[in-house]
């Protein structure tokens, strides 16, 4: 794609020279006159990199508030100033205002292409770490033989190209993001902005702020998430953490899909796709007052719920072969050879859930064991084995063989239950019975078989 330049100055022969001269560079321009052309040049379309007169026909330093502008929708742009009326002391604060040149008028037409050649690989620079960290994150699926999962992949398919707003349940670390990035990347809106506000981690004081912006008494304008997600997706992270004073608002903003910015007078309205997740039980937040249910039955229009991983056991062994040639692969090691049937990793309950296996498997990988034993020994010691399991090792040191036996086969038959979710027929087909078989011998240790 040909990087697109906007030219911003009120001289008609400067936008003309700069004009030939980006364009014989083998750029694209958009060109505005006036503080309000350019407004609306940069509102249609964010620019890859922009250059403005610092004095248009709205007041001494115009210019400037729109670089602010631009730089409240993404901070990334490169933005060159330049100016017939310049000093140290503007040039100073325009740099530190997040110009990345500064040049003045009469200006050498070399130096200003060199300076829009540095500005284009900077942008370029920029986008490719974001494309990749996006690839990143955008590469790892969702992966799973459960039923929890092969659902959600079901329900992921049917309401991506729809737009209603969506209410995902979890345990931390299930991967919430995850499903609301991926709804987002098979739906219309997969080229608009995917933009994250997490509940959890704003300051009580913040969040009207960072939620709908504000206009400043300098006339400069910090925009909010709902004006950031502008044509895309908004997620909501912990959406239960927000204040109910703050709910309201939303509730309203829903209602009337339009919504005013802090000290603003003119209202902005809302083409936003939202998502909304929370680890909390949220009808239990409803009843114990902290979460309005009226603005819970607007955001869930359609619900997904995700288990937590010790209730999907069946989905370790995959996750453990899945993030270890992922993790290899990123630190470019040689990919890791991990028991996926191992009894540590089934029997954990995995409080952290998917993101703490990742984390296991990451931390293996820069370890970088060269051998069985000690990767072994790594999740042994990660995971820890729990009182019980310590006092079962010890009991099968101080009773007869058949006992010990019965007690081995007892752990290792619930084991492969729990890996299996309770599936009989899968699980006597992995370790080599009949069904009817594994159905007595289950019956005369008894242990119980999971629904």
């Amino acid at each position: 794609m040909t990087t697109e330049i906007l030219i911003i100055d009120d001289n008609a022969d400067i936008r003309n020279i700069i004009n030939s001269l980006i364009i014989d560079a083998g750029y694209k321009t958009r060109l505005a006159a006036n503080y309000n052309q350019a407004l609306n040049e940069i509102d249609k379309k964010l620019p890859d990199v922009a250059i403005i007169d610092v004095k248009l026909d709205k007041g001494d330093n115009d210019g400037l508030e729109l670089m602010t502008h631009i730089k409240s929708k993404d901070k990334n742009i490169p933005v060159i100033i330049i100016t017939g009326h310049a000093n140290v002391e503007m040039a100073i604060n325009a740099l530190k205002s997040g110009a990345f040149e500064f040049i003045e008028k009469p200006f050498n037409q070399e130096r200003l292409l060199n300076f829009i050649n540095r500005a284009v690989e900077n942008i370029d620079l920029k986008k490719k770490n974001k494309e990749f960290e996006n690839k990143l994150f955008y590469s790892y699926n969702l992966i799973g033989s459960s039923k929890n999962i092969q659902d959600i992949k079901d329900q992921i398919k049917k309401i991506s190209v729809l737009e209603s707003r969506i209410f995902i349940n979890g345990a931390i670390g299930t991967g919430k993001e995850l499903v609301a990035r991926k709804i987002h990347k098979e739906s219309k809106r997969h080229k608009k902005p995917f933009i994250t506000l997490n509940g959890a981690l704003l300051d009580l004081k913040k969040y009207e702020l960072e939620l709908f912006g504000q206009e400043k008494n300098d006339g400069s304008i910090s925009y909010g998430a709902l004006e950031k997600a502008t044509s895309g997706v908004l997620l909501i992270d912990e959406v239960s953490e927000i204040p109910l004073e703050t709910q309201s608002k939303i509730l309203r903003v829903l209602m009337d899909q339009k919504f005013k910015r802090i000290n603003g007078n003119h209202d902005i309205k809302v083409d936003v796709r939202i998502i909304c997740t929370s680890s909390k039980d949220i009808k239990k937040e409803i009843l114990l007052g902290n979460f309005r249910e009226d603005l819970y039955h607007r955001l869930n229009v359609f619900e997904i719920n995700i288990e937590s991983l010790k209730n999907r056991a069946s989905d370790i062994p995959n996750l453990v072969e899945y993030f270890s040639k992922k993790i290899s692969s990123h630190y470019n090691l040689k990919e890791l050879k991990i028991d996926t049937n191992n009894k540590y990793l089934i029997n954990y309950d995995w409080p952290g859930n998917v993101r703490e296996l990742r984390n296991l498997i990451e931390r293996i990988a820069i370890l970088s064991p060269d051998n069985e034993e000690k990767i072994f020994n790594i999740i042994k010691e990660s995971l820890k084995m729990t009182n019980d399991e310590y006092s079962w090792a010890e009991n099968s040191l101080s009773v007869p063989l058949k006992e010990a036996r019965e007690n081995f086969e007892k752990e290792y038959l619930s084991t492969q239950l729990k890996k299996f979710n309770g599936n009989i027929s899968k699980t006597a087909e992995f370790i080599g019975m009949e069904r009817s078989a594994l159905h007595r011998k289950l019956k005369v240790l008894g242990v119980t078989e999971l629904n």
